[in-house]
């Protein structure tokens, strides 16, 4: 049995004479930048995340880096984020000439901890970027109430996350600013590039519309210096059309979680993903904890299974970041699911019978894994002596 990572052809045959249809219609209007169906898209986003404004951007990196510009972080500021995950997070801060302060994680939802949050807070610091992992939301009460007691602005880092809630509340219209990505592997994915941020706030909103727009209230009266980030209507159709699916996608994707989480169930050596108990996890990623992690690919892969890892190394163990001084060490728990994690696939479609083929190879490779045979014996010996 083949069991892919990601089968985006499966989701679009699901939808492709509504796919076709809406793309056909961006093409006869000649909508291409921008426009209606950018519009329309806008919309509809943000009464999905119930919030008041949603703007259509070029990526997930652009809208971090544009809720960034829009808030005033610039050189000498601080923004306050977590080493484990995609390196967009780190790079928007650094764009605006700002730095990146890193705080680990919790061991269980692999969030932001926010008992640490407050004392990596400087005079310098201007902002807090909670990451929502995998789809599971941080923990964003107690950081909500750092942040306010501090004066901070809040951008959460939904780019993982569509549709996923925080105590009931979708994610993204919690914070000050919500960015996501429309990257076309996402649980909302585009086919190209896209990204969307969501806010409350008419002020940000307005500023953000300009800098998408080189800085353009209109046509050649420019009052900012921005850049051209403006999502193309291609993409505003296409996500259009996904999203009245994505409530749906979403629960298949919890199921399939939920199947994982019960063949996988006992497995010595395996940590499957936890739910928080304020959360609605939606897993764009299904990452388990595993010893000899090489091996177990090595051994998937040998049965026709695709796997992955998010992410292998932190952000602040990158060359990238290697100015900053941070040794490895310096946070534990960030660093031991970077060498542990093993995103086995996952995707709406995905059958029972393949997550349980998955499932069953893993159990295999542990029953025969020399490490927990080495325990099994050890604890043998222990307990004959012990009796």
């Amino acid at each position: 049995m083949q069991v892919p990572f990601l089968d985006l052809k499966a989701q679009y045959l699901s939808i492709a004479e509504e796919i076709k249809n809406a793309l056909d219609e961006v093409i006869e209007c000649n909508a291409f930048s921008g426009g209606l169906f950018v519009a329309r898209f806008e919309e509809q986003f943000a009464s999905f995340c119930q919030g008041k404004f949603a703007i259509g951007v070029g990526s997930g990196t652009e809208a971090l880096w544009l809720s960034l510009l829009a808030l005033g972080v610039g050189p000498g500021d601080e923004v306050i984020t977590v080493p484990n995950t995609f390196i967009a997070t780190a790079e928007a801060i650094s764009l605006c000439g700002a730095k990146p302060v890193f705080v680990d994680v919790d061991e269980q939802s692999h969030t932001m901890d926010p008992s640490l949050v407050e004392e990596a807070i400087t005079p310098r610091s201007k902002a807090i970027i909670p990451v929502h992992l995998f789809g599971q939301p941080a923990d964003m009460a107690p950081i909500m109430e750092i942040a306010q007691k501090h004066g901070l602005f809040v951008i959460e880092d939904a780019c993982q996350a569509h549709g996923a809630e925080y105590r009931g509340k979708p994610v993204g219209s919690i914070g000050d600013l919500g960015c996501f990505s429309f990257y076309p592997g996402k649980n909302l994915g585009a086919y190209g590039e896209a990204g969307g941020i969501v806010t409350n706030n008419a002020e940000f909103n307005e500023i953000i519309r300009m800098l998408r727009d080189h800085g353009q209230t209109r046509k050649y009266s420019h009052e900012l210096i921005g850049m051209n980030s403006r999502m193309d209507g291609v993409q505003g159709a296409v996500l259009s059309v996904k999203l009245k699916y994505l409530p749906t996608w979403n629960e298949a994707r919890r199921r399939n979680a939920e199947i994982y989480y019960k063949s996988l169930k006992g497995v010595e050596g395996i940590v499957t993903p936890k739910e928080m108990d304020y959360a609605n996890h939606i897993y764009h990623v299904y990452a388990i904890r595993a010893q000899n992690r090489q091996a177990l690919m090595d051994a998937l892969s040998e049965m026709g299974i695709s796997c992955g890892i998010h992410y292998p190394v932190p952000v602040h163990l990158q060359k990238a970041y290697s100015f900053l001084g941070i040794r490895k060490g310096a946070f534990p728990v960030a660093e031991r699911s970077a060498n542990q994690f093993v995103s086995l696939p996952m995707f709406p479609e995905l059958s029972k019978e393949q997550i349980e083929y998955v499932a069953d190879g893993i159990r295999k490779f542990h029953l025969t894994s020399p490490s927990v045979m080495r325990k099994r014996e050890i604890s043998g010996r222990a307990e004959v002596f012990a009796g």
